[in-house]
């Protein structure tokens, strides 16, 4: 008897966090969202648009919008009686609409998002977007052709395309259908094809400040933030590095990291082994990338304290004191610019072959140690 296939996570979506097509709201991108709307109320618009920037700072979320945006205009609006309508001078639409009910649902025939798949044997996701899946966006494309009306195919995320996905969707874009806008979130675009580059206007996103952090938290229905200050220093302005570290508890844990460090050079053995034995275990892995990931952080503050001073604001109590201490001239800071690099290749190394995570956390934290001495 055959085993189910296991139902399979949507790549698409942050873990604990809305659905990019279910946030009607986007904080923080007044100027990606002009820039697109100033393109198609002047007619100048591109069959093809880059949405780039830091992970998390809401490119998926401007994507809908603009999906919603567009499937919500009439492909050609007559003048009338009494002239042309005004231009539309927002990406809002009216959210119980026919259209954005569907889009809320998974269910508009006008959309079609290409993103990773199951891999061979359907067990888990494919790591990146395989041609099978731009075969499927072809069919979409020929099948919805009859229709007629506007299209939108949304690429999350472009930078996961593997090669053969990669040519295949630039015949698309070469060639584009009519009345089809490709919109390809990009969080590394140096890994695209230039062809596929140079085919695309880019829409650039920055990060957000902590402000702005705490207003679009607050629109993802995250409860109040016990620092925002600190959680934007820790997630860079990303709103989906932020809800990741308030759903592992981040805050907290760069706290603990923290302290371990302000020991230094004499170890506190204690505190050490408590952080390291917290990313082992059952169901930990997220947990265990969250304290790799906290590790290089510390490590590029300190190396930037070096050069610049503690970083504003702390992230932490007593983090600016600390690495005033470990970091406190530019030969330091590249000492731990070095550090930060070859722990992040052992960091990943131990990922890669399933080292165990407690070992390896402490493994990181003895070499931290020993150059501090």
């Amino acid at each position: 008897m055959s085993k189910e296939a296991p139902e399979l996570p949507d790549p698409t979506q942050i873990e604990g966090a809305p659905h990019p097509r279910d946030t009607l709201r986007l904080v923080g991108q007044t100027r990606a969202e002009a820039d697109f709307l100033d393109a198609f109320t002047t007619g100048r618009m591109h069959h093809g648009w880059m949405l780039t920037g830091p992970r998390g700072v809401g490119k998926a979320t401007l994507a809908w919008r603009i999906a919603r945006f567009l499937l919500s205009q009439p492909v050609e609006e007559p003048a009338g009686l009494f002239g042309a309508p005004e231009p539309p001078e927002t990406l809002d639409t009216d959210p119980e609409s026919p259209i954005a009910r569907r889009i809320r649902a998974g269910a508009e025939p006008g959309v079609f998002v290409l993103k990773r798949g199951p891999n061979a044997t359907g067990s888990a996701l494919s790591q990146d977007i395989r041609v099978d899946e731009v075969r499927k966006l072809k069919g979409f494309l020929h099948l919805s052709s009859t229709e007629g009306g506007r299209r939108v195919v949304i690429v999350d995320a472009a930078d996961e395309l593997n090669t053969q996905a990669a040519n295949a969707l630039l015949k698309l874009l070469e060639e584009p259908p009519a009345r089809v806008t490709f919109l390809l979130i990009a969080h590394q675009p140096a890994r695209l094809l230039p062809t596929i580059r140079s085919r695309c206007r880019e829409l650039r996103l920055g990060t957000l400040a902590p402000e702005e952090m705490a207003e679009a938290l607050a629109a993802e229905g995250a409860q109040e933030i016990e620092d925002p200050a600190a959680l934007a220093a820790l997630s860079g302005g990303s709103v989906g590095e932020a809800v990741r570290l308030l759903n592992l508890d981040g805050l907290a844990t760069y706290r603990s990291l923290v302290t371990v460090m302000a020991s230094l050079p004499r170890l506190d053995r204690v505190r050490a082994l408590a952080l390291a034995e917290s990313a082992a275990g059952r169901g930990a892995d997220g947990r265990f990338d969250l304290i790799l990931g906290l590790i290089e952080l510390f490590l590029a503050r300190a190396a930037r304290a070096g050069l610049s001073g503690p970083p504003q604001p702390e992230a932490a109590p007593g983090e600016a004191q600390t690495l005033a201490r470990l970091s406190p001239d530019g030969a330091a800071a590249m000492k731990w610019a070095a550090l930060h690099q070859s722990l992040g290749a052992k960091a990943r190394h131990g990922r890669a072959v399933n080292l165990d995570p407690a070992a390896l956390v402490m493994d990181m934290v003895l070499e931290i140690t020993a150059s501090a001495a």
